[in-house]
């Protein structure tokens, strides 16, 4: 068996299907069997699998087939041009989260005290340790997921402090000048209409925040305001058809709303500015 060989036979399996770009898929299972790099299957189209690389693949392919996505596979995906750890005991970062990280990027001072609310693999913490000079802390009330975003930030070099807790709970009141979240808004009654990847995969706890998916903002925006120093900045990234439900929690404490859309058009991001 080449690897040429293999790549047709994985993505033909893959078609069949109807996964995703499966010749994309097939290169990525076929290269992590390998232990090697995706441009290193183009180079060698003619060289022999070994047989422990073609089980590896074989299982792979199986368990992708069986609906596992890709990337708890590899335990692999990138973020705004860095590769996380990802296990299935955190969310899978989302390409739509990078807009959350670019609208506080902009915002952000040297110094300023920052708390990742719900921080899964760590992503946004680290991203925002990294692309700033802010003091970054996270919470999530998962220690499974605090132990991948610890080992993220081990390897990434972030200097994040990390605190397992419910929301804010474990800071003192007007602490941050910037408070950023990616909470659970799916509701719970969309659980059958979920992609198979999602809904058999992914970690219950950060996806569904109870009946409306509403649940998770209703408590972390009065937590935010009472962690917020005054014209603190609130950041959360938004489900769909959240923006409205979301923006009148807000009562007359918050000022300057900001909603920012993603490449697609639907918003995605609100910001707001707590008053003095």
């Amino acid at each position: 068996m080449t690897v040429q060989t293999a790549l047709l036979q994985g993505t033909k399996l893959l078609e069949e299907d109807s996964i995703a770009v499966p010749r994309l898929t097939a290169e990525v299972l076929l290269s992590h069997a390998l232990h090697r790099e995706r441009e290193y299957l183009y180079a060698h189209p003619e060289e022999e699998l070994t047989e422990v690389g073609w089980l590896h693949y074989g299982r792979y392919l199986h368990e992708r087939l069986n609906g596992k996505p890709t990337q708890y596979i590899t335990g692999r995906q990138e973020f705004y041009g860095r590769e996380f750890r990802v296990t299935p005991d955190v969310l899978i970062p989302r390409p739509e989260t990078e807009h959350l990280v670019e609208a506080c990027v902009r915002r952000i001072r040297p110094g300023d005290k920052i708390l990742d609310i719900g921080t899964g693999s760590g992503a946004i913490a680290i991203t925002l340790a990294l692309e700033t000079e802010a003091q970054v802390y996270a919470t999530d009330i998962s220690r499974a997921a605090l132990r991948v975003a610890g080992e993220n930030g081990r390897k990434l070099r972030a200097p994040v402090r990390w605190l397992a807790g419910d929301l804010a709970s474990c800071f003192a009141s007007s602490s941050f000048d910037l408070v950023i979240s990616n909470p659970p808004y799916v509701p719970k009654t969309d659980h059958p209409a979920l992609q198979r990847e999602v809904r058999d995969h992914e970690p219950e706890i950060a996806l569904f925040a109870g009946p409306s998916g509403l649940e998770i903002y209703e408590r972390l925006i009065p937590e935010a305001g009472r962690v917020l120093r005054p014209e603190g900045w609130l950041w959360l990234e938004l489900g769909y058809n959240s923006l409205d439900p979301v923006r009148g929690m807000l009562g007359t404490g918050w000022g300057e709303i900001t909603v920012e859309r993603d490449l697609a058009g639907f918003p995605r991001v609100l910001g707001a500015r707590a008053l003095p």
